[in-house]
Order: C-alpha cells, then structure tokens, then sequence
C-alpha cells in the first residue's frame, strides 16, 4: 500500500497534504455506508409499497440525508478527513441507486404482489 502525500495548495496560500492511504479508506468507509444505506431505503421504500416518482424521490431524500449525517459527524473539521464535500454527495450515486432500485423491486415484489 502506497503512503504518498499529495498536497495542494489552499485559498490562503498554504500547502495542505493529504495522505493517499488515509484518503482512500475514508472514500472506502463512505462507499460502505452508502451501499448499506442504499439497501436499506430500498427495502423501506419496498415494504412501503412505494411506485415510480416517488420512490426515486424517497432515493434522493435518503442520499442527501447520509450526506447531511456524514457532515454532521466529521463536523466543520471536514477538511481534515475529504479534499472537498461535493465528492461525498456525488461519488456512487449511480451506483447506490442499482443498490436501491434491486432491493426496492426485490421486496416490493415480496409484499405487495400477489
């Protein structure tokens, strides 16, 4: 495992490093969470029984809400853990939704047909 450190430089002119190694299991920690997430939402959203629009919005709310969590754990201290929030919110979207629509149609086919 490679312990580069990879800087840049900030708004007010000093250099930040960040460590490659601590960077890639904080995106790894984040992918887990928001993979579980994703199936869990979808289970709920199947459970309720939950079609179309709808249930993609239900995906959406439960997206931003991991976000808000994961800013209100690391705090205004986020800098420390992220090179920035915008890649918390975006990153796996696509990929947490397959999670999603698969867990969503798989219990809602469960319940809610007959």
């Amino acid at each position: 495992m490679s312990n580069r450190v990879r800087t840049r430089e900030s708004k007010s002119g000093e250099t930040v490093a960040y460590s490659e190694s601590a960077i890639r299991h904080n995106a790894s920690a984040v992918e887990y969470c928001r993979t579980s997430m994703a199936a869990l939402s979808g289970s709920t959203a199947g459970i309720m029984g939950l079609t179309g629009i709808i249930g993609f919005f239900f995906y959406l709310v439960s997206v931003f809400g991991l976000w808000c969590l994961l800013l209100l754990k690391t705090g205004s201290n986020w800098k420390k853990y992220f090179i920035n929030r915008q890649s918390l919110l975006t990153n796996g979207f696509l990929g947490g939704l397959c999670t999603y629509v698969l867990f969503w149609t798989f219990l809602y086919g469960m319940v809610h047909v007959y």
